[in-house]
């Protein structure tokens, strides 16, 4: 288990670039005003891992945050994501410009493939996945990126991937919570020196309408979401906890004064199923 003190404590990826323990989520969460003041206020709250995509449609507000924040760039972690329509060689070069523009950043942390198989590249996504990680390649070493990575990738489709890459991703960013641990693709990750990341950690929402979690987090004194980031952090899983209200954002930073018991640990894993499963990549409708 990972050295757990601290907001900032970090990961060490693959490449060396160290990686916050925990990131912020802004997936669902609304461009304009809304975006811009939850960043600012996680950044507030002591988080400096910011994590966003193309898809939310949010990069120009969280950009925003981000230098309301007044916190260095270089003490921030700023990952976004490559969208299904945009997989392909030259469309994954003008999507990260694309992106850095609206956040208004010269690089990102971590640029990660979305989704593996979109529908529009279905009959080909091989041959696609192929060629979009030899620009993601290119842009690691032209510096726009200082890691790059995967998102909802199965094993299948990292296999496919390594039979061309000569970058191994960093990071697998997929749904993990109680409800879906992904056994399969987790011990691949892990296999392979690839960092599993959480998102949905909190199995969007779903997660407080369970009774046994409830029972654990009133015996430490803690919220359904601590408890449930804890055992995140204490699968060596990289949790990124989303929330608009500022009070929440700052709650879910207070996960370094207790550790779950073994048999905690356990019952909570135990719990498959009791929020959603993670969406298979192969099957997803866009």
């Amino acid at each position: 288990m990972a050295h757990l003190t601290k907001l900032t404590d970090t990961y060490t990826l693959n490449n060396g670039v160290e990686i916050p323990i925990v990131g912020f989520g802004t997936w669902q969460t609304p461009d304009g005003d809304v975006a811009r003041e939850s960043v600012a206020a996680a950044i507030k709250a002591g988080y400096r891992h910011i994590d966003t995509a193309a898809a939310y449609g949010n990069e120009e507000s969280v950009g925003a945050g981000i230098r309301e924040s007044g916190v260095a760039r270089s003490d921030l972690f700023v990952t976004t994501k490559l969208w299904n329509g945009d997989h392909g060689y030259d469309a994954t070069h003008k999507a990260i410009d694309a992106s850095l523009t609206k956040l208004g950043l010269d690089y990102v942390d971590l640029y990660l493939i979305h989704w593996p198989n979109p529908v529009a590249f279905r009959d080909s996504w091989e041959a696609t996945n192929a060629e979009t990680w030899r620009a993601m390649e290119e842009i690691l070493k032209a510096g726009k990126a200082r890691a790059i990575g995967v998102s909802n990738f199965r094993a299948k489709h990292l296999d496919a991937l390594a039979k061309t890459a000569t970058v191994i991703p960093a990071v697998n960013q997929i749904f993990l919570n109680p409800s879906d641990l992904q056994p399969e693709v987790v011990a691949y990750n892990k296999a392979h020196g690839i960092l599993s990341e959480a998102y949905s950690p909190l199995g969007t929402g779903k997660i407080f309408d369970v009774p046994a979690l409830a029972k654990i987090a009133a015996r430490y004194h803690k919220t359904v979401a601590q408890v449930v980031l804890r055992w995140s952090l204490q699968h060596d899983f990289l949790p990124l906890p989303k929330s608009v209200h500022a009070d929440r954002i700052a709650e879910n930073a207070q996960l370094f004064d207790f550790e779950l018991s073994f048999h905690d640990m356990e019952q909570i894993d135990a719990l498959h199923g009791v929020a959603g499963l993670a969406l298979d990549p192969d099957l997803a409708a866009f």
